[in-house]
């Protein structure tokens, strides 16, 4: 008769790494919200051909006052949150931290800079389609900002209180590949908003 066996470790329940559940589920989201984006993108192209007349039609060509710091300073984040997550794999998690709270900072002063642009708007939301799709594709844009800080928020916190560790990279890397991809977004915003009625 067989010897009977028992097993020392738990059965794996899911991938890891690169083929975890997380893993995928942050390219589904990824995905989806790009495809989000580009149909309001494609709006935006569609209302303006549509028009007949000036794009956009009050206001003029929105100014790059605001916007060109407000982009710089996203882009910027990036680079600090790619540090952030370079440096705890390198066990320097005292450096990692300080390099997701400037990441931190840089979200918000993009988030400042936008509402300030926004207050200096001359059109309402309602007021005619240019001014909708200018609020929906930028405000779309700024609510997955504040999720993107929320979800640098509690990494901080997690790391500062050490909860995750050099270890746990799984957590540093879909944080940081979503801020990429909010960042990546706004480049696009930006050349829609911004640089298409320049060229018009």
């Amino acid at each position: 008769m067989a010897e009977a066996r028992t097993l020392t470790d738990r059965l794996p329940v899911h991938g890891r790494g690169q083929v975890g559940t997380p893993w995928w589920g942050m390219l589904s989201l990824i995905a989806t919200e790009g495809v989000l984006f580009a149909y309001l993108i494609f709006s935006y192209a569609y209302l303006g051909s549509q028009r007949g007349g000036a794009w956009p039609p009050v206001g003029g060509v929105p100014s790059f006052t605001l916007a060109i710091p407000a982009t710089i300073a996203l882009l910027a984040s990036s680079g600090t949150a790619e540090w952030g997550k370079r440096s705890a794999r390198r066990g320097a998690m005292d450096q990692s931290a300080l390099a997701y709270g400037l990441t931190i900072i840089l979200g918000l002063l993009f988030i400042g800079l936008s509402a300030f642009e926004w207050a200096g708007r001359p059109f309402r939301l309602d007021e005619n389609s240019y001014s909708s799709i200018y609020f929906l594709l930028t405000g779309t844009h700024l609510a997955h900002v504040v999720g993107g800080l929320l979800a640098l928020l509690v990494l901080l916190g997690w790391t500062m209180a050490g909860r995750v560790h050099g270890g746990h990279d799984q957590h540093r890397t879909l944080v940081t590949l979503y801020w990429h991809f909010v960042d990546l977004v706004w480049l696009f915003v930006f050349a829609t908003i911004y640089i298409s009625p320049r060229l018009a």
